[in-house]
């Protein structure tokens, strides 16, 4: 049996078949990658990022519903005090409700809120607990007179219930709390 030259095929040289294979692999790969990129990009954020999302949202809420409300309206602002709040907290406002309606129609005030920044500083999924900090811009204004406006740091702590995350504390943010601790000054910019 005799052969041509040439008649093995191209397909016999050791480098052509194995430049051919590489280059089938490298174009199965670019393809998978090119999937992959493209599923990524339109899939939706990942289920942490939302959940950190839904509870700062949450805890900004919050704090806003917790410092707005008018004496015209009491009644109203305190049921959303209450609707936003649990445990201690809510417990403190159902108890001092009676008070709380008889200081705001007193001072005849319209207290408002506005959030200027908000971070959530803890997050523990699986005990349903959280605490955000929310800087605040607060605008008081009496029945006669001038607004007076003010902006505050809130630290809220919050607690997950069947009807979502509800504020459980909110308290002031003790001043140089929010500083460093070492006492050399802030290095970067």
């Amino acid at each position: 049996m005799t052969t041509k030259p040439g008649a093995r095929g191209w397909l016999a040289e050791p480098l052509v078949a194995t430049a051919l294979a590489l280059a089938v692999l490298a174009a199965l790969f670019a393809a998978w990658s090119g999937w992959s990129v493209y599923r990524a990009s339109n899939a939706g954020p990942p289920a942490a990022a939302q959940l950190r999302d839904q509870v700062l949202q949450a805890g900004e809420q919050g704090v806003q519903n917790f410092n707005t409300l008018d004496y015209r309206h009491v009644a109203a602002g305190l049921a959303l005090w209450e609707q936003s709040s649990t445990g201690p907290l809510h417990t403190e406002i159902v108890a001092g409700r009676a008070q709380f309606t008889r200081q705001i129609e007193q001072t005849k005030t319209v207290t408002t809120a506005r959030i200027l920044d908000a971070a959530l500083t803890a997050l523990n999924p699986r005990a349903g607990t959280a605490s955000v900090i929310v800087a605040v811009q607060i605008t008081v204004t009496p029945a006669s007179g001038s607004p007076v406006t003010k902006q505050s740091r809130l630290l809220g702590t919050l607690a997950r219930t069947p009807s979502g995350w509800k504020l459980s504390a909110l308290g002031q943010v003790p001043v140089g709390a929010a500083s460093s601790g070492s006492g050399k000054g802030s290095a970067g910019g």
